[in-house]
């Protein structure tokens, strides 16, 4: 059944306006979360959401006092409660731990870890009780293999991998469904912003039909493009150097990670 309420977090740009305007084609009307309101603004009055709405939230979810205030006003807000509801806000970045790099540590955390648990767990027990809906964790390849000065971004991918299962295991007699996606490189705002080769990149739109389709199919977990998956755990059984060469750092070293979805 097509969901006809649904949450997007980090709404304002790429994969999170992409998805907001995909659930919005199908008839969906679909809460866009972010902080930047201006372009939430944009988003809103994009004639190509029709046949369903988008209603923009101004929302910064490293805030988990307003997440918390928020996000049940929201719920009760959709009639019959939110169907779908996507943890997608995240910030990206290197960060060199030869030099002092805790604001980008702690803000990487405070969004990818802390905004997207806080979203999901304040919707949790709501779905739970009315016995329905989906929760997605939009995590990362990265969660997989560890690449140079990538070690915070990829810890806190893993981080929300391991939610999701646990999300999984704990909600699955309760009628709530929980999806983990794992993107390869997708163009974005974030991903502009990287210094090296990326394997495989997808086109946004692309990258959010796969989604889309994945959370409707009630996957519990989807990884994506398929050649940048098999690269991924193919990583983990190959020296450090071949790694570092195929992501474009040759003389770096990159360690994969040890654990999979």
């Amino acid at each position: 059944m097509e969901p006809r309420n649904v949450l997007v977090t980090g709404a304002s740009s790429g994969l999170g306006r992409a998805l907001a305007l995909w659930f919005a084609r199908r008839g969906a009307k679909v809460w866009a979360a972010a902080r930047r309101t201006e372009l939430l603004t944009t988003l809103a009055a994009d004639a190509s959401a029709r046949p369903g709405s988008i209603v923009p939230l101004a929302l910064d979810v490293s805030d988990i006092p307003a997440v918390r205030r928020v996000l049940p006003e929201v719920d009760a807000q959709a009639e019959g409660g939110l169907d779908v509801a996507i943890a997608n806000a995240g910030i990206g970045g290197e960060a060199n731990p030869r030099k002092d790099t805790w604001d980008k540590v702690e803000r990487m955390i405070q969004v990818n870890v802390t905004g997207a648990v806080a979203t999901l767990a304040t919707l949790a027990p709501r779905m739970a009780a009315r016995g329905r809906g989906h929760l997605v964790g939009i995590s990362s390849l990265a969660a997989w293999i560890v690449t140079p000065k990538m070690g915070v971004y990829s810890a806190t991918k893993m981080f929300l991998q391991v939610y999701c299962e646990g999300l999984h295991l704990d909600l699955e007699g309760a009628g709530v469904a929980v999806t983990c996606i794992h993107p390869g490189f997708v163009k974005s705002e974030m991903t502009a912003r990287n210094r090296f080769r990326m394997p495989f990149l997808l086109e946004t739109d692309d990258a959010a039909d796969r989604m889309g389709r994945a959370v409707l199919r009630g996957d519990r977990r989807f990884a994506y493009p398929w050649p940048m998956v098999v690269a991924a755990r193919a990583a983990q059984l190959v020296p450090d150097a071949l790694i570092a060469r195929v992501m474009g750092k040759s003389g770096e070293r990159a360690r994969p990670s040890s654990a999979g979805s």
